[in-house]
């Protein structure tokens, strides 16, 4: 007996559910680091601005070039006259009358100061600006990402923790039942447990929502659905004093070479030195050449003339121009144009200052601020330490009856505050040993 092929409706069947399979695989993926930065760097609003503006960059070198090739550029007009015109005196005819003319012309700038060559330079100086402008936004996304994405380790390890204790709750809520039930305990350290217990499934639902509130700010900076959103949990190295450098003054001699927001303030300033330049070209005499061909036909009723094209050959004329114009008076249009121009240096000039003071801050802060985070991270784990000997030390006192629960629950808040703070600190301390790294031009990974 042959096997028969599915019909129709199990083949659809068959290819609904493979493809929901292949999609729920799809979903489940989790993005890594290097994921959602690669990601943000091809889809941000701000980088593609920026690509565009490389792009526009791109056209105006190419007008800038053009600048320097003749102009060219063919004419024709079509005239038609109806009326009466006086033939001879007195007698007046009623005449149709057309004209064609047709034009060739070809321009060329000899010298206007300069200007042209200006302009060239000055569009090559913009897009290398703006080269540094497009790395700076890419830098500024990637740190971004590693920001949030760091985050939503710290609450997934704060998650970790509530979780963890909440577990720890229900069994301990067990074992005072076994003691309660075998005389150690009294009845009201029942009623305490169940009231810690019911505190611990509060703090639980409390780092489920500040994960998602994470796993939520991620994708709104991925520009992805939130739905089905989930990253990859990373192991980071424990930080040490290995991760900070030791002096920022090596930091700042290296940013203020590489950091691309000196850079853009530098290119701004050669392409207001060139501005300045171009608006001086309105002071020189400018020079250009120009030749013209230009033919036409006339066509009467009261006439008989030759054919169309014999007149467009019999009336071929040539044309040649040499052309000066010296500047003498321009409205202070000329004067007020380099004024602002020396004005617009100026500025650059303190852009470039402020640049270097801002940059000088941030680096200055951040470098602090890593030092401070350290300190707060390897003074967190003395106190988680500490803690973990003290609530160990508790919990058996505890357990033979020496020690109420109440001071059973102070001892455990006090481990999990710690516990929450060295993971805090220790986030901390690694986003700001990132941020000196973004400075110095390092790959922001993890």
């Amino acid at each position: 007996m042959r096997n028969t092929p599915p019909t129709y409706p199990t083949r659809s069947l068959m290819f609904l559910l493979c493809f929901i399979s292949i999609f729920s695989v799809s979903a489940q993926e989790k993005w890594t680091l290097e994921v959602c930065v690669n990601y943000a760097l091809e889809n941000n609003i701000s980088v593609q601005q920026s690509k565009n503006a490389l792009l526009s960059n791109d056209q105006d070198i190419i007008a800038a070039k053009g600048n320097f090739l003749p102009s060219l550029g063919v004419g024709a007009s079509q005239r038609l006259n109806l009326g009466n015109v006086e033939v001879f005196d007195g007698q007046f005819l009623d005449r149709t009358f057309h004209s064609s003319n047709i034009g060739f012309n070809v321009s060329q700038t000899v010298f206007n100061g300069f200007r042209n060559t200006n302009i060239y330079k000055q569009s090559l100086i913009n897009k290398e600006a703006n080269e540094e402008e497009f790395q700076r936004i890419k830098d500024n996304v990637v740190l971004n990402v590693v920001n949030t994405y760091l985050n939503v380790m710290l609450n997934k390890e704060n998650l970790s923790i509530a979780d963890i204790q909440y577990k720890f709750s229900i069994e301990q809520l067990e074992r005072v039942k076994e003691l309660v039930a075998a005389g150690t305990q009294p009845r009201a350290n029942l009623f305490d447990a169940e009231a810690t217990l019911a505190s611990d499934q509060q703090r639980l639902t409390v780092a489920e929502n500040n994960y998602n509130l994470a796993l939520l700010a991620l994708s709104q900076v991925l520009q992805v659905p939130f739905e089905g959103f989930a990253v990859e949990q990373i192991t980071l190295d424990t930080p040490s004093e290995l991760f900070l450098y030791n002096d920022v003054t090596s930091i700042l001699t290296q940013a203020l070479k590489n950091r691309s927001e000196i850079k853009v303030a530098e290119k701004n300033i050669e392409a207001a030195e060139l501005g300045k330049e171009i608006s001086r070209s309105g002071f020189y005499p400018n020079l250009s050449i120009s030749y013209g061909l230009n033919t036409g036909a006339n066509f009467s009723n009261l006439s008989t003339d030759n054919s169309f094209f014999q007149q467009i050959n019999d009336n071929r004329g040539h044309s040649f121009a040499l052309s000066l114009n010296i500047p003498i008076f321009s409205r202070f249009q000329n004067k007020t144009a380099l004024a602002k121009a020396k004005i617009q240096v100026d500025n650059q000039n303190l852009a470039l200052e402020l640049a270097k003071v801002d940059l000088e801050s941030n680096i200055q802060r951040a470098f602090t601020d890593a030092k401070a985070a350290l300190k707060t991270y390897v003074s967190s784990q003395k106190s988680v330490a500490a803690r973990q000997l003290s609530f160990d030390n508790a919990q058996q006192r505890f357990n033979i009856g020496a020690l109420n629960s109440l001071d059973l629950e102070q001892n455990r808040t006090q481990l999990v505050n710690a516990q929450s703070t060295l993971v805090r600190s220790k986030y901390d301390f690694i986003f700001k040993t990132k941020v000196l790294d973004f400075y110095l031009g390092k790959p922001l990974n993890l």
